[in-house]
């Protein structure tokens, strides 16, 4: 007997080209398409609208799973971490930040990370796989679950409102499960949340950015960190593969036609490193050098143990943004949320370390 196919690991393309392969219609895959992501139903006996055969057909040969929940924590901010487990027992982590009326769902699309930033927790965790198409979808399908989103609301009532691709490992060297995943959650049948409330983080992987927004039509955020490949490469061993510049030119690239698409540059201020007002004036100058349409996201480091760093003070970081902003950069200083689980930014790891 030959494994059952996962269906969530299907484009709608695919869905279609199995039905047929049953000897059904093509017009039952739509249908089995919104029960998988419109109404989120795990068990074909409750697909009412399909045929018993369809679904013994699909009970003989298909299978619909979520990763499993280990352990969640729910932070006095109210931030959700869950580590998720998958079938062959590796896990990641994922984090639901709310808003009063909306949310951002932080998704994971490797175990572990192959980048080694010594600043990111994750970084501290050894590269294990990627994840699959399914893998990476089954994280937002199971924070539905958990808040109980099903059937898909509008984006006017929906609380899981927003998906950022920052979680653990770097999503460009997973290209192919990462946009097919991104296509399915964007899919207007079925999860149908929209293009401009999902972005997409890459630590600087330049010959993938342009090719990676191009199939996805997402947003894009560079994880920056630094003013100067001397700094970026001490604390970002990729840098010293992609320089600063190769990555500014594929941003360059990226806006080439389209005067909407603003850049989100994620930038750490680490203390004595990285935060001073020259280095400010360092990114005006290289944003201004592009001609890119950017903005800054100012992030205090969020320690965890084992870590050397320590986080600018709060006068030299409000520096620092007022610095980017009297240039015309918009530059918010992000609220730390989740501190208190290690669900905040650059702190995600699904293994400890043995002391």
């Amino acid at each position: 007997m030959t494994d059952k196919i996962e269906l969530t690991n299907l484009s709608k393309e695919e869905l279609i080209e199995e039905i047929t392969k049953l000897g059904e219609k093509s017009f039952r895959a739509k249908q089995l398409w919104q029960w998988l992501y419109f109404r989120g139903e795990t068990d074909f006996n409750n697909m009412s609208n399909l045929s018993l055969s369809l679904r013994q057909k699909l009970s003989d040969n298909y299978t619909i799973t979520r990763p499993k929940i280990i352990t969640e924590q729910i932070s006095s901010d109210k931030t959700h971490k869950w580590l998720l487990e998958f079938q062959d027992g590796e896990r990641v982590e994922m984090v639901y930040i709310p808003e009063k009326d909306r949310g951002a769902v932080c998704i994971s699309t490797q175990v572990g990370c192959a980048m080694g930033c010594k600043f990111c927790h994750t970084g501290s965790q050894k590269f294990t796989r990627n994840l699959t198409t399914s893998e990476i979808v089954g994280q937002f399908m199971v924070a539905r679950d958990v808040y109980k989103e099903w059937p898909s609301p509008t984006d006017e009532v929906r609380y899981l409102s927003n998906i950022v691709v920052m979680g653990m490992g770097e999503p460009l060297n997973n290209l192919d499960n990462v946009v097919k995943a991104l296509n399915i959650i964007t899919d207007n049948e079925g999860i149908g949340l929209s293009r401009r409330r999902v972005t997409m983080s890459t630590s600087g992987i330049a010959p993938k950015i342009v090719e990676a927004m191009q199939r996805t039509g997402v947003r894009l955020a560079i994880s920056l960190h630094a003013p100067n490949n001397t700094i970026r490469s001490s604390i970002m061993p990729i840098n010293d593969k992609f320089k600063i510049e190769e990555i500014m030119k594929a941003c360059s690239e990226y806006q080439k036609g389209d005067h909407s698409r603003y850049i989100t540059f994620e930038y750490l201020l680490l203390k004595g490193l990285n935060d001073s007002v020259s280095n400010a004036k360092e990114l005006i100058n290289l944003l201004k050098k592009y001609k890119l349409r950017a903005l800054f996201n100012l992030i205090p480091f969020n320690p965890w143990p084992g870590c050397s760093f320590q986080p600018s003070d709060r006068k030299t970081v409000e520096a620092f943004s007022k610095t980017l902003e009297d240039a015309g950069f918009a530059a918010p200083i992000r609220v730390a949320r989740g501190q208190d689980i290690l669900a905040a930014c650059g702190q995600l790891k699904s293994k400890i370390s043995k002391s």
